[in-house]
């Protein structure tokens, strides 16, 4: 690499339009890969989106402030995409209010799990008390989990990461573990991956089924509020 290669890389490394470029390309060749594979469960775009853009900075050494600068825009946007949801929320009402009762004892149900299975495991374990606050809202959508995280006593950079992860776990294991269990109904398929993989398993419900896609909506979204005064009652109850 010449000065001249290396003076322009310095100067654009520290321009946030190049990281929301690298971010928005990575998911994008990443979208591609998982369309020709079918879509497969283990080809998940975000997966290899992270993977793509972690191998970038640690190639250039980009320090990850520098980094979000750029990328700020992308989680920016997070909030619009939720409240987009609304749209086939709308389109599927008369679906959604007929499985209405059932939905509210899966929430309840399900939310208690996705806590007190991570909590109580984590803390046979002897994980730390700021981990143990940072893993509760693992299932919530990422913007909300870092918020309750906060106020509970956790790192809410570690619960953005542990939320990540639970996304792409429940994203690649959803559909198979469905099919074994042999549930059909894209609507208990959609609510379950909402519930436990929030944006990134709903992401994933919208590819395979629109009914699934909704539900899988409506689950990230009651999650979200009933998490908010969940987590710290069980983590009261726990330590």
């Amino acid at each position: 690499m010449t000065d001249a290669d290396l003076g322009l890389w310095v100067y654009l490394s520290r321009t946030p339009l190049l990281w929301l470029t690298v971010t928005m390309l990575s998911y994008a060749a990443a979208d591609r890969v998982a369309a020709a594979t079918g879509r497969h469960p283990l080809a998940n775009p975000v997966l290899m989106a992270v993977i793509a853009v972690a191998a970038i900075l640690a190639l250039t050494r980009t320090p990850y402030r520098t980094y979000f600068e750029g990328a700020q825009f992308v989680h920016f946007l997070l909030g619009p995409a939720t409240v987009a949801l609304a749209v086939p929320l709308y389109r599927h009402r008369r679906t959604v209010l007929r499985a209405l009762l059932p939905m509210a004892a899966a929430l309840v149900v399900g939310s208690l799990t996705a806590m007190l299975s991570a909590v109580l495991l984590a803390r046979a374990l002897g994980v730390p008390q700021e981990v143990l606050a940072s893993l509760a809202p693992k299932s919530v959508t990422a913007g909300v989990a870092m918020g309750i995280a906060g106020s509970v006593g956790g790192d809410a950079a570690l619960a953005a990461v542990l939320v990540i992860l639970t996304g792409v776990i429940g994203a690649i294991t959803v559909t198979p573990l469905m099919n074994a269990l042999r549930i059909r109904d894209p609507r208990a398929r959609g609510f379950a991956a909402g519930l436990a993989a929030h944006g990134i398993g709903t992401a994933r419900a919208f590819h395979v089924n629109p009914v699934a896609g909704t539900f899988a909506g409506i689950a990230l979204g009651l999650n979200a509020l009933l998490s908010a005064v969940l987590v710290p009652i069980v983590l009261r109850w726990v330590l």
